[in-house]
C-alpha cells in the first residue's frame, strides 16, 4: 500500500512539474492550458452570445503581474509611464505582492513584450478562468463573495495579494480571475464580435482587427454585483485608461521556450 501511495505521489509531482513553468525573464509562474474546444460566452448579456471556440495549447500566468515585478521592469528598461497618485506607484514596497495597477494597455503590452510573453486574448483569458468544466465563476456555478476580492471584503478599498483567496482558484489553477483587479486583454472590443459566423467553431480568435477600446476582464475590488465577476463578463476601456483597479497577466504560446 505504501508503495502504491509513493508511486501516486511521484506521479502527482511529475504531473504538476510538467504543467507549470517559470518565465526566467520576470519570474512569472505559468500553468499549461491544453488545446481544445470550449463554449465561450453565457448568453446572459447582449455581447456574450454562446459560441464554440478552439484554443491551441498555451501557458497563462497563475497570478497577475505584481508591483514588485513591474518595478524591476521599470528599472531594467527605464520605461516611462504616467503615474497619477501615490496608490498607483508600482514601487511601493508595502504592496509589492499586490497586482500592479494604473497601467494602461500600452504599459501592459510593453511589459509583456519585455518579458517575452503576450497579453492573453479574450478567448485565452476566458478558457483559463472557466476551467475544464466551463464554470460561471472560477470556483463553480454559484456566487460566493468570500471566494474573491470585492468591495464587500476589500480592506481600505484597495487590492489584495495576488495569491489571496485560494478557494477561488480556477480549475486550471489560476488565482483571482474574478475580483481584485480588472485585467487587460490583447483584443479590441466589439459588442457584436461573438455573433460573427455563429455555428462555426472559431480557432484562436484574435478579436477585431480595429477598434477604439480594449477588452478588460474579471471584475475588481471596486465592484460588488456578482454579474461583474462572471468568467464570461466583458468590459472595455480606452487603451490609455488607468485606474487603481486595473492590472494584467501574461500568456505564452506552447511549446515552452
Amino acid at each position: 500500500m505504501d508503495q502504491i501511495s509513493d508511486l501516486l505521489h511521484k506521479w502527482m509531482l511529475e504531473s504538476l512539474h510538467n504543467r507549470i513553468i517559470v518565465n526566467t525573464k520576470d519570474g512569472s509562474v505559468l500553468v499549461f492550458i491544453p488545446a481544445g474546444t470550449f463554449t465561450m460566452g453565457d448568453g446572459r448579456d447582449t455581447d456574450t452570445t454562446e459560441h464554440q471556440v478552439f484554443i491551441s495549447d498555451y501557458w497563462i500566468s497563475i497570478y497577475c503581474v505584481t508591483r514588485h515585478q513591474y518595478a524591476k521592469f521599470i528599472q531594467a528598461t527605464n520605461y516611462q509611464q504616467i503615474q497619477h497618485k501615490a496608490l498607483c506607484n508600482p514601487i511601493l514596497q508595502v504592496y509589492k505582492d499586490h497586482p500592479v495597477v494604473c497601467v494602461d494597455w500600452n504599459d501592459a503590452n510593453a511589459y509583456a513584450q519585455w518579458a517575452g510573453c503576450q497579453l492573453p486574448t479574450e478567448a485565452q483569458w476566458e478558457k483559463a478562468a472557466r476551467g475544464p468544466h466551463e464554470l460561471l465563476y472560477p470556483w463553480g456555478n454559484s456566487w460566493n463573495s468570500g471566494y474573491c476580492h470585492t468591495r464587500r471584503n476589500a480592506v481600505k478599498q484597495t487590492t489584495c495579494q495576488v495569491h489571496a483567496y485560494p478557494h477561488g482558484v480556477s480549475g486550471y489553477g489560476t488565482y483571482n480571475q474574478s475580483g481584485n483587479v480588472w485585467e487587460w486583454c490583447a483584443d479590441w472590443y466589439d459588442q457584436d464580435y461573438y455573433n460573427l459566423n455563429l455555428g462555426v467553431i472559431k480557432t484562436d480568435p484574435p478579436g477585431p482587427e480595429l477598434g477604439t477600446q480594449r477588452v478588460i476582464r474579471g471584475g475588481s475590488w471596486c465592484y460588488e454585483d456578482s454579474g461583474y465577476f462572471r468568467t464570461t463578463y466583458r468590459y472595455w476601456h480606452e487603451p490609455n485608461y488607468r485606474r487603481d483597479s486595473l492590472g494584467f497577466r501574461l500568456v505564452l504560446p506552447y511549446p515552452k521556450p
